[in-house]
């Protein structure tokens, strides 16, 4: 019998996003998020306690530095619940970007010994950082549980009830930015050292620190432009009852969001195919 010759090759071209494969590695995906999240926690001494108290280091910082010193305008919310609101949104979509960026980098091993989806890994990236960001979402509720007995004024809007759609856009830009990156920093390796830098520039393009109110008019549409501004605050504005939104600004933040995660997609399909021999 005349011997045959195989060949393994990638079938599915650069738009076959094959989404519908991840269905079948749901137990994967699963334990991947178990691993996070305890990996997580075990990187610090103090566990899930500190994700208690680095957001209200941070806002006692931003609030002594910009409400008491600077004296930016916080649209008359109380200072700490103003700088809190951005900051647990903030931290969210950032440690999602900063962390899917790195996917390859730090899978390389995994990746190179078994098959999988390899977009199942960030995927669970964003969904173990929910962990966190709920943990510094009960921070902020029990602040506004403590201000509200004292008085302070403020009041909590039915925009509320869209607080999913508000996670899910953080979710998929940082998926979306990351993804794009992780793809770049195959080649380009050096541009992963600029992502820090890069990621507290682009903090001072969204309203964490300032209120849109309060931004200059030749600035406003640049802050616009950043996707997470609106998402900010449109979480103000349910939570605090202050917040500069619009349904157009909210549908141009979903528009990009979406059309980011697909180009992310799009190029991280095309780069898992062969990173390995390059990376």
């Amino acid at each position: 019998m005349r011997n045959k010759e195989w060949t393994i090759e990638s079938q599915h071209d650069l738009f076959n996003l094959r989404l519908k494969e991840i269905l079948n590695y749901k137990h994967l995906l699963f334990q991947l998020v178990k691993r996070d999240i305890v990996a997580l926690y075990k990187q610090t001494i103090l566990g899930p306690i500190w994700f208690f108290i680095q957001p209200l280091l941070t806002t006692a910082v931003f609030t002594f530095v910009f409400g008491k010193l600077v004296k930016v305008s916080t649209d008359g919310l109380p200072q700490p619940l103003f700088y809190l609101a951005g900051i647990i949104n903030w931290n969210y979509f950032s440690e999602c970007l900063n962390k899917t960026s790195a996917v390859f980098k730090d899978n390389t091993q995994i990746f190179g010994k078994v098959y999988f989806p390899r977009i199942i890994v960030p995927i669970s990236i964003s969904i173990s950082m929910l962990s966190r960001f709920a943990i510094q979402l009960l921070v902020f509720l029990i602040c506004i549980i403590v201000y509200h007995s004292q008085g302070a004024q403020f009041h909590i809007t039915s925009t509320i009830f869209i607080f999913p759609l508000m996670v899910a856009l953080m979710a998929a830009l940082g998926l979306g930015l990351g993804i794009i990156i992780s793809a770049l920093t195959v080649k380009y390796k050096d541009l992963y050292f600029l992502i820090g830098f890069g990621l507290q520039l682009l903090m001072y393009t969204t309203t964490v620190i300032y209120p849109l109110s309060a931004a200059p008019e030749n600035l406003k549409w640049l802050i616009q432009m950043n996707p997470m501004t609106t998402v900010i605050e449109l979480f103000r504005y349910s939570f605090l009852g202050k917040g500069d939104f619009t349904i157009g600004s909210l549908v141009y933040s979903v528009t990009t969001t979406v059309s980011i995660l697909f180009l992310g997609l799009v190029a991280f399909n095309k780069v898992e195919k062969t990173f390995i021999d390059t990376i």
